[in-house]
Parts: C-alpha cells; sequence; structure tokens
C-alpha cells in the first residue's frame, strides 16, 4: 500500500495477508510495536489504537480490546500487580520468543529447519557427518569408520569369490565431514547517537540480534551466541532480554566492549570464534585504571583510538576475527575501521540500515564453512 503513517520517526506499512484472521492480522503489527517500544505494551497499544483510527485496522465486530483479551487468554501478555496495588501489563516469553520469529523471517526469509548438528565445512576429515564417498584405508584412521561392504568386495575382487582373506590392502574408509561450530560474540553500539539525527537505529540493530539469535538456537542449536551492549561500559545481556534495548544517554567505549566479547570467546571450547559488532559511531570513551571515564567526543581522539587498535591485534593473536557493521558513512569514521580492520585482519562493512541483516546472515553462513583443524 502506498499510504503510511508517521509518528516519531518511525514509517508504518501495513500489510495483511489475505487469509489472516483479524487476531493474526493485529498481532503482526503488535510484534512490530511491542519491538519498537522496547517492551513498552501500553505504548504499544496506544499506537495500534491511532493506526487503527487512520487505517480502520479492526471492525466493531472485533476491536482493539478483543484484540487485547485475545492476547490474555492465548498466553502473550500478563497482567501484574505492583506492591501498592497498581496493576500492569507486559509482555511474556511467548511473545519475546514469536518476536525472534517474525523478525528472523523479515530478515533472512523463512529458512526451513534442518537436522541437529547442520552446516558442512567444505573439507573432509576425521568428522562425524558421513559424505558417501569412499578412500583406501590410512594408519591411524578409527575403525568404526571402516566401511565393512566396500572391504568385502574389495577382498572378493582382489583373492577371489572363494576366498575369505582380507587384507589392510582391502580395507575402505567412507568420507566424513566436520559439522562446523562457531562461538559468535555480537556486540551492539548503545550509545545515544543510535537514536540521534532523526534516525533509529537501535530497533533494526536490535532486530537484528532477535534474528540471529533465533537462527543460531534453532538451525544451529551447537553454536553459542552471547550477546553483549556497549556505551560507557560494556556488559552482557540474555537474548530474552533484547525486545527490551534502549539506548542510553551514553558515549562509545568500544575498547570495553571488545575487551569483554574476548573475555568471553576465552572460555568457548570450539575452534571457530568470532565477534560481530554493530555500531555507528567513533570510540569516544575509555574507562581509567581509577574507574574514572576518559571522555572525547570531538574527532578521533589519538589516545582512544589506539587503544582500540592494541585491542583489535590482541584479538588477531587469539585468531578472533573481528567484522565490523558500520551504520555510517562519514569519511573519517571509515578510515578508523579500515585501519582497525587491518590491525585485526578481518572484514569491515559499511552500511546503512537497509540490508544490515542480510549481510550479518550471510557473513555468520560463511565463518561457520570454515575449516576446523582436527
Amino acid at each position: 500500500m502506498n499510504n503510511r503513517s508517521k509518528r516519531s520517526g518511525f514509517l508504518f506499512k501495513p500489510y495483511a495477508a489475505p487469509d489472516q484472521s483479524p487476531f493474526n492480522k493485529l498481532l503482526e503489527i503488535f510484534k512490530e510495536l511491542i519491538t519498537y517500544t522496547s517492551g513498552d505494551f501500553d505504548e504499544a497499544i496506544d499506537w495500534m489504537r491511532e493506526l487503527d483510527k487512520e487505517y480502520q485496522l479492526t471492525t466493531d465486530e472485533y476491536t482493539i480490546d478483543d484484540f487485547v483479551e485475545d492476547l490474555k487468554k492465548k498466553g502473550y501478555i500478563r497482567e501484574e500487580m505492583d506492591p501498592d496495588g497498581n496493576s500492569s501489563v507486559s509482555i511474556t516469553a511467548k511473545t519475546e520468543r514469536a518476536i525472534r520469529q517474525q523478525a528472523l523471517n523479515h530478515i533472512f526469509g523463512k529458512i526451513k529447519r534442518s537436522g541437529v548438528g547442520q552446516h558442512r565445512s567444505k573439507d573432509t576429515g576425521m568428522g562425524d557427518e558421513h559424505t558417501g564417498e569412499f578412500r583406501s584405508y590410512r594408519f591411524g584412521d578409527s575403525l568404526e569408520k571402516v566401511s565393512m561392504t566396500e572391504s568385502l568386495k574389495n577382498a572378493q575382487i582382489n583373492h577371489g569369490i572363494d576366498s575369505l582373506d582380507l587384507t589392510e590392502d582391502d580395507l575402505v574408509v567412507e568420507e566424513t565431514l566436520h559439522k562446523s561450530q562457531m562461538s559468535t560474540v555480537l556486540m551492539i553500539d548503545i550509545s545515544h547517537s543510535m537514536i540521534l539525527y532523526g534516525e533509529d537505529r537501535i530497533t533494526p540493530a536490535k532486530r537484528v540480534a532477535m534474528a540471529l539469535a533465533e537462527l543460531i538456537t534453532t538451525r544451529y542449536p551447537k553454536d553459542t551466541l552471547d550477546i553483549l551492549v556497549f556505551g560507557n561500559d560494556a556488559w552482557p545481556i540474555a537474548i530474552k532480554d533484547l525486545p527490551y534495548l534502549k539506548v542510553g544517554p551514553y558515549h562509545t567505549n568500544t575498547v570495553a566492549g571488545l575487551e569483554l566479547a574476548m573475555d568471553i570467546l576465552r572460555r568457548k571450547r570450539h575452534t571457530n570464534k568470532q565477534i560481530f559488532m554493530i555500531t555507528d559511531g567513533k570510540p569516544s570513551c575509555l574507562r581509567m585504571p581509577d574507574g574514572e571515564y576518559y571522555k572525547n567526543s570531538f574527532g578521533l581522539d589519538p589516545h582512544i583510538v589506539n587503544k582500540c587498535y592494541a585491542v583489535a591485534r590482541q584479538a588477531r593473536k587469539l585468531h578472533i576475527p573481528i567484522t565490523t557493521f558500520m551504520i555510517a558513512k562519514d569519511e573519517y569514521l571509515m578510515q578508523f575501521v579500515r585501519d582497525f580492520t587491518y590491525a585485526n585482519q578481518g572484514k569491515a562493512f559499511y552500511t546503512g540500515l537497509k540490508g544490515l541483516g542480510e549481510m550479518i546472515f550471510e557473513d555468520y553462513e560463511t565463518n561457520r564453512k570454515k575449516r576446523i583443524k582436527g
């Protein structure tokens, strides 16, 4: 549809599949709005009422109030009482999961779930997934990898059908593939610039994080994903808390985020490790040994920038590549990212908000295919 409604910098484009029920049609809109409002149910419903006035989302037979009642009955929201006896409504884990699934569908398309273990690397070796291809036995191969059917067939060919001789030269091993495992830390910038300049950057970043979390937990359950946010400091957040993520009145302490990410990955046993960083600004803050903050929002401060380069080189020594998704195209910021990427030997994408999710998904899939050394 061409008509659009704008409120607080957000664009609304109504759409409903022709076979959707009234509840499901409103649920799709509600999930979008609850993401924008960072889990604030009352604000999301206020938005829905305004949109209803403009787009006639409901009918006399099914109103917004009916929708709210159905949300309660179906377990999407719950009503709670505070110690003073005041009631409030909040979303449930069912809604949190539905939001992640919607983000995955919107960004990556409807990805079919595959079996456990999952994505293959390109290299054969001492893995655990059969390829259907065979080779001669080599010293050191596990006996459980020997294909008895193919080996007996070789024995009959080499020694005659009446002989029961089976020698080492007759043995055949079936090739296997490694099931790649990846430990990923996703860093999300929550500095104040993520909502400045008339553009909401935190909601797309949040949606990407929810989609990536849903992808990994459903399609690659052996992989791990840790999410952290960084402003003046850095701290981890749980996947279930992503819908509630907000920007704070923070500077950008990139170093704190990277150091926390490396600490998390040091504890992982997986061979493949990586850091994804979504940011829109320059590093502008450091926490000093005495606990005070060193801040400089003007230009690129050499002290802060050089510390970033040092941490990038440290990650390189730990074989942890950093992929930076820069949601800004200022030339001086792009130059910083180029130097930072060179120090780490990682990758960088200079992107607007459109296509951010697809970029992260494609990079994640590509990185998973790297060989795991035995």
